[in-house]
């Protein structure tokens, strides 16, 4: 899957940075961006005030930094709290708050610094600061990435053959969640990749207006075999070899004569005028689509009776109506 991304956009993800100073102690947490991970710098001091009206607590805050001046060495949390309230009625909060951390029993002991540091999980939020969790996923759905086609179309195959089967090509198909190819191709340049003199064609991811990104393509890389340059028959071959050697593995060690070859040529028989009702094979009637040979004189020898060998002569009418493409194959049911 191949997304755009304008190489000027720069990733400004929210982040959240947690500060504690113990276990039930003081929470000092930080909302910015990823430019401030490494320049937050937090201080808890002592600064020492024999006035009785003097406050528990005093703070100097800027954007990436913050002192909290205790006036006594072991401060409750509550109170450190109360003055934070107090202090954000008449200043800017500056991307710093406070809050207990569990039931804020212990005492914020000085001096402290950014020791222990955590930084939690997004979902950690999704409750507890849902404004922030919501921010950070807005920003995140904004992002765009650059991702490798390969899994992209491995769907889509495994799409088609379920939902048509593999004799249908996958191409003209969309790309869900894409927001297009890295490099436009128009017409012109997908001629010359889709036809190449080498033969090694290559199939286009492209995008059009009103139908969004598609697989513009379904050739493989033997561009230039009338029966082999097409995905789609390739496939279809393949499918079809594989499922009547495994049908058919009942042969072995059967008597090969005329009883069994007419077994065999029944089974095959209704195995592809199934596909063709499927519409798998081309032309109007099973006769025009498929044949099975297997008997002596027609697929064997008598020399290939003698050493065991049954084969079996298949011919599938995979694109034009009366053009096949034979596939040969043999199990062995006896040694001579």
């Amino acid at each position: 899957m191949i997304c755009k991304v304008e190489p000027s956009q720069k990733p400004h993800l929210p982040y959240l940075r947690l500060y504690r100073t113990q276990p039930n102690g003081l929470v000092v947490t930080h909302h910015g961006t990823q430019n401030y991970q490494e320049e937050v710098d937090i201080k808890v001091t002592i600064t020492i005030n024999n006035e009785d009206n003097a406050n528990a607590a005093d703070f100097e805050v800027s954007e990436n930094s913050i002192t909290i001046k205790l006036r006594e060495e072991s401060t409750k949390v509550a109170k450190i709290l109360k003055q934070w309230k107090n202090w954000k009625e008449e200043n800017s909060d500056r991307n710093f708050d406070l809050k207990e951390d569990g039931d804020g029993s212990t005492n914020v002991e000085s001096p402290v610094s950014n020791e222990p540091l955590v930084k939690p999980q997004l979902w950690y939020y999704q409750f507890d600061n849902t404004e922030l969790y919501n921010k950070v996923k807005t920003e995140i759905d904004k992002q765009r990435v650059i991702l490798p086609p390969s899994p992209a179309i491995a769907g889509i195959y495994a799409t088609v053959d379920r939902e048509r089967g593999v004799w249908k090509a996958p191409a003209n198909i969309s790309l869900t969640s894409v927001t297009g190819p890295t490099i436009k191709i128009n017409d012109e340049g997908q001629e010359d990749l889709n036809v190449h003199f080498t033969g090694k064609s290559i199939n286009a991811i492209r995008t059009f207006t009103g139908k969004g990104t598609l697989v513009w393509g379904a050739r493989t890389l033997a561009g230039n075999d009338n029966e082999w340059r097409y995905v789609s028959v390739r496939r279809l071959f393949n499918f079809v070899e594989e499922s009547i050697q495994k049908a058919s593995g009942f042969l072995v060690f059967e008597s090969n004569n005329s009883v069994t070859w007419l077994k065999v040529k029944s089974v095959i028989e209704i195995y592809l005028e199934g596909l063709w009702r499927q519409g798998a094979l081309a032309g109007s009637a099973p006769d025009q689509a498929f044949f099975v040979n297997v008997g002596l004189g027609t697929s064997m020898t008598q020399q290939d009776i003698l050493e065991g060998r049954m084969i079996v002569e298949i011919g599938i009418a995979a694109v034009r109506p009366a053009e096949f493409i034979i596939l040969r194959f043999s199990h062995i049911l006896q040694e001579a």
